[in-house]
């Protein structure tokens, strides 16, 4: 098996590519050893000393790194850490995944519809191709409420993507939009 690496905008993060599927639909992401019990894969990269958040998006896993530790210490560690998660055969995810609920009004089915398609078009694959997600959670009285994950959350430049990009195109192609809030 062939890992390719590629950096991302956020220096502390590290986009892992293994040329095969890693999430069939979704993402995931992992802030805490704790959250990952439910991922055979997050918690053997949470094993290794330095991990401090693990993302896994459909074909990629980004780690984020603690402040301090070298890429240069940490990245065979995390190499091995994935290639003998695939070798094992055991899932990414074990089954009974959470649903993240999303909140708005009935009436405003249709605004978060074209919100949501935007987001999925034009937004999150090139989020994607940075190690990150972006997900939908809510919209009221025209505030687009949005969780960042993987290389977007802490990354420096995400509250520039989040307010002159994403926020600047919604409120473009769907007037109703009048802010975008990350959560």
């Amino acid at each position: 098996m062939f890992i390719q690496t590629e950096p991302t905008p956020n220096p502390a993060t590290l986009k892992f590519l293994p040329g095969r599927d890693v999430m069939e639909n979704g993402t995931a992401d992992f802030a805490t050893p704790e959250e990952a019990v439910r991922s055979p894969l997050a918690e053997r990269l949470f094993a290794i000393d330095g991990v401090m958040r693990v993302f896994l998006g459909s074909d990629f896993v980004t780690v984020t790194k603690a402040e301090g530790v070298e890429w240069h210490h940490l990245k065979p560690s995390i190499l091995g850490a994935v290639m003998e998660h695939f070798s094992s055969g055991q899932p990414v995810i074990a089954s009974g995944e959470k649903v993240q609920d999303e909140e708005f009004a009935p009436e405003d089915a249709e605004v978060v519809a074209q919100i949501k398609e935007l987001l999925d078009t034009r937004v999150r694959p090139a989020v994607a191709q940075d190690g990150g997600d972006i997900i939908f959670m809510g919209y009221a009285e025209g505030i687009v409420s949005l969780h960042m994950q993987g290389s977007c959350s802490g990354c420096p430049s995400s509250t520039a993507t989040l307010k002159h990009g994403i926020e600047n195109m919604l409120r473009h192609y769907v007037p109703e939009v009048t802010e975008v809030r990350a959560v």
